[in-house]
């Protein structure tokens, strides 16, 4: 990697937590909250925004799908695939962890407590989109916020950059076949004319949006590019509000009947992250990397890649189904809950290195 890139992944990866990030449980709440009551106050104005769709799309949620994902994606440096060859084993971990043993156990714990023990308190009608809601939300690993999590947890910035790359790589390939392949395990219908339109709208489009334009910025300057992100960093957060307040406009009605549906949605959700992130940082120590790898390794390992989820719930099953708020749970969660894992593997930094041969 040239000297330009390596400061590009360094700032990349060490970017400071913006006040929208740190506080984001507390904006989705009260996007929750103002969603609810604009729901009931102006419904017609919202069944009007529900019926702008083509081809399944919804057209504002599409654009506020984009504004989210594409300045995140501009931060990823794929150039930085190659780093992958200096943390085999740590990337070896993060891959098992992501793509076999996080979505899986996450269809699982959907099966366990949405399909038999919650199922009782859930709305008949709306427990395999529930479920699939959860598996949309496994099957994409942490693009953005795991940049943060690294920074807190003095996480190697490289390292996390490469993870990163190599996960969205992997992800323009896999995402569609594995949430199909998890769904018809589930017993659910796959759309799956929608969910190829959604990987191409969400995810392909994106990328190669997003690189064409961060080889436009560097191209002008690492101060150029820097000046840029700093200027459309508080977006993706805007937008992903903005999207939840419709998105809860919608649910409200459902939410005011069945007022613990959002914490019966939670509990698969915290029980993922908490087994992935130790399972990920365990296997680090056992297989001897360092602390500065299996920090970042266990947290992308525990997070998600919410927006494209969002989107990905909203094109296959709608604004009113039960998998849009499933991912919304995942938001909603997903700051505290990273938090308390970034406070147990800092303060276990010397159990981990008496442990590790590295």
């Amino acid at each position: 990697m040239t000297t330009t890139g390596e400061t590009t992944a360094q700032r990349t990866a060490s970017a400071p937590m913006s006040v929208f990030e740190r506080y984001l449980t507390v904006w989705v709440a009260l996007c929750i909250v103002a969603g609810i009551a604009l729901g009931q106050l102006l419904p017609g104005v919202f069944q009007a925004i529900g019926r702008l769709q083509v081809a399944q799309v919804n057209l504002p949620v599409g654009l506020l799908i984009w504004v989210m994902v594409i300045p995140m994606l501009v931060k990823v440096d794929f150039g930085a695939l190659h780093e992958v060859r200096q943390h085999v084993k740590g990337i070896g971990v993060t891959l098992l962890v992501n793509w076999l043993v996080k979505p899986f156990s996450m269809a699982f714990l959907g099966w366990l407590f949405i399909r038999h023990l919650f199922a009782p308190l859930l709305p008949p009608g709306q427990i395999d989109s529930y479920i699939a809601g959860l598996i949309l939300l496994a099957a994409a690993p942490c693009t953005a916020m795991v940049f943060v999590w690294s920074r807190l947890t003095g996480g190697d910035p490289l390292f996390t950059l490469s993870q990163v790359a190599l996960n969205d790589s992997i992800m323009v390939i896999a995402f569609a076949p594995l949430v199909g392949f998890l769904l018809g395990l589930s017993a659910i219908t796959v759309p799956w004319d929608t969910l190829l339109i959604s990987v191409v709208l969400y995810i392909v489009i994106p990328v190669i949006l997003s690189q064409l334009w961060r080889a436009s910025l560097l191209r002008k300057g690492q101060a150029a590019f820097d000046a840029t992100m700093e200027k459309i960093g508080p977006w993706s957060i805007t937008a992903l509000l903005a999207t939840l307040v419709l998105l809860f406009a919608f649910q409200g009605q459902a939410i005011l009947d069945k007022p613990l549906i959002i914490a019966l949605l939670a509990v698969p959700i915290l029980i993922q992250v908490l087994f992935n992130s130790s399972l990920a940082y365990l296997l680090n120590r056992a297989v001897g990397e360092k602390h500065s790898v299996a920090c970042p390794s266990a947290l992308i390992g525990a997070s998600n890649f919410f927006e494209l989820a969002v989107a990905a719930a909203i094109s296959l099953f709608g604004f009113n189904s039960g998998a849009a708020l499933a991912t919304v749970v995942g938001v909603l969660i997903e700051v505290p809950v990273m938090l308390l894992v970034v406070h147990v593997v800092n303060r276990s930094k010397g159990w981990y290195e008496r442990g590790s041969t590295s």
